[in-house]
């Protein structure tokens, strides 16, 4: 068993050592232009990526809220009814079409507050993603600037 690991271990000291010594070559200017060019790339991807990942994450946190103050809106509008038809439950028979028709009213009311709250949290969801779409594109298009003057550069640097 020792001699084997003993084995193991000088074939890996000696592939490391010949891996060692390999030369490289010297590098172009040009190589080092290109180098450079991919380095302004990938920078410019990267600083995009980020835009894209933030403004998916406004969007998805407004749409998130939104979400919420519909659920809110529909949870306070069922309660609402559920207490307008509690107290026609309650009402003495004689005062029953009374309680009925304030019933019916509180529902209306308390449909109409549900629907505008909607809308205004859709409203709002939606003129979110609009700003969130519209960074994309700034960041696409910045991007797309700095890959186009990264490679103007590189072609100006090849010309000398």
């Amino acid at each position: 068993m020792n001699k084997l690991l003993a084995t193991l271990l000088a074939g890996f000291f000696a592939v490391a050592a010949s891996a060692q010594s390999t030369t490289t070559a010297p590098t172009t200017a040009a190589a080092k232009s290109e180098a450079k060019t991919d380095a302004a790339m990938g920078k410019a991807d990267a600083k995009e990526q980020k835009a894209v990942a933030e403004a998916d994450a406004k969007s998805a946190k407004a749409n998130a809220k939104a979400d919420k103050k519909v659920a809110d809106a529909k949870a306070d509008s069922n309660e609402t009814k559920a207490k307008a038809h509690a107290k026609v439950a309650k009402a003495d028979p004689e005062d029953k079409m009374k309680a009925e028709a304030k019933a019916e009213k509180t529902d209306a009311k308390a449909d109409a507050k549900m629907m505008t709250k909607t809308a205004d949290a859709d409203a709002k969801a939606d003129k979110a993603m609009v700003e969130a779409n519209a960074d994309k594109t700034k960041a696409k298009a910045k991007a797309d600037a700095t890959k186009a003057e990264a490679k103007a550069d590189e072609k100006a640097k090849a010309s000398k």
